[in-house]
């Protein structure tokens, strides 16, 4: 990436008033589409740690090795202009080709249904980037076990106001708590934000291991510990380690949609993994080009209800 003068900015509520931050030029050598790389980031609209502008750029927090910092991806011309602030502003824009799936090796990708080749042809932009932040990823994707998303970006936003730090450059955001902050949290701030204790619990015990997860993210490693399946295990590597292959076993909508997709019928976990057999190495490449395919299984029955453990 090559470094550029501190940008101005560009107007709305994110920028108005901030200092320019530390700015990195970088040109994609393929075609990239910056809000469908970075949409698995994002928990629900009102995410603290993750917010799209209309102008197009993303804005992301993280708590870095190097300590809390805030970065602003968006286009200048053909380029990548990258913005960081705080004192995790190097590594992060270090990280930003890795961000944008600049690791990402899609050339052994075939496709083998007409659904998957129109939605590679339709999203040419799309790649499998990678935060290189295991716990942070973990935290969220143990929030969303079993749960709507709506639930659990409600308790990951609860938390983050309450014990994340403002962002430097952006402090209407939260830099997600390192892992030692998590450890502390009191459960009656577990019970407000609606998580129950036995989710809280799997976090607590994956943060005081955090260090090794981030040496090892390996599939093996994040099961090794309680409370953490396939499931969660695969939503972390495909955020954290951008595994084109990771394929989210027992979630609750996907079968339905790769069987739609692929076979014209629902089916489940065993079936849908036997429908991306073909695509190994690039099973959850795959899932992702179906999320926009619009083949869902119709519904039946009345949708889940939200529920709120604070009432409990």
């Amino acid at each position: 990436m090559s470094v550029a003068e501190p940008s101005p900015g560009v107007a709305g509520e994110a920028t108005a008033g901030r200092l320019p931050g530390r700015v990195r030029m970088w040109r994609p050598p393929w075609e990239l589409d910056l809000r469908d790389v970075l949409a698995p980031h994002r928990r629900g609209s009102r995410d603290p740690a993750c917010r799209f502008e209309r102008d197009g750029s993303v804005w992301r927090t993280s708590h870095t090795p190097d300590g809390p910092g805030t970065l602003r991806v968006g286009w200048a011309g053909d380029a990548v202009e990258a913005e960081a602030w705080g004192p995790g502003a190097e590594w992060l824009l270090d990280g930003v080709p890795e961000l944008l799936g600049a690791a990402d090796e899609p050339d052994g990708f075939v496709a083998r249904h007409d659904v998957v080749r129109d939605q590679a042809l339709k999203r040419p932009g799309l790649r499998i980037g990678r935060t290189r932040r295991v716990f942070e990823a973990l935290v969220p994707a143990v929030m969303e076990q079993k749960v709507l998303g709506q639930e659990a970006w409600r308790a990951w936003a609860y938390l983050l106001r309450r014990f994340g730090q403002p962002a430097p450059g952006a402090p209407h955001l939260r830099v997600p708590p390192p892992p030692e902050v998590w450890i502390r949290i009191p459960s009656w701030e577990w019970h407000r934000s609606g998580l129950e204790a036995v989710r809280a619990r799997t976090i607590i015990g994956a943060a005081r291991v955090a260090r090794r997860l981030e040496e090892d993210p390996g599939e093996a490693r994040l099961r090794s510990l309680p409370g953490i399946g396939v499931w969660t295990a695969a939503e972390v590597r495909q955020r954290a380690v951008g595994d084109p292959d990771a394929v989210s076993v027992g979630d609750y909508h996907l079968p339905g949609l790769v069987g739609w997709a692929l076979a014209g019928r629902k089916v489940d976990d065993a079936g849908m993994l036997e429908l991306l057999e073909p695509y190994a190495g690039h099973r959850y490449r795959v899932t992702r080009l179906l999320e926009s395919s619009g083949m869902h299984p119709p519904r039946r029955g009345p949708r889940l209800p939200v529920r709120d453990y604070r009432s409990f």
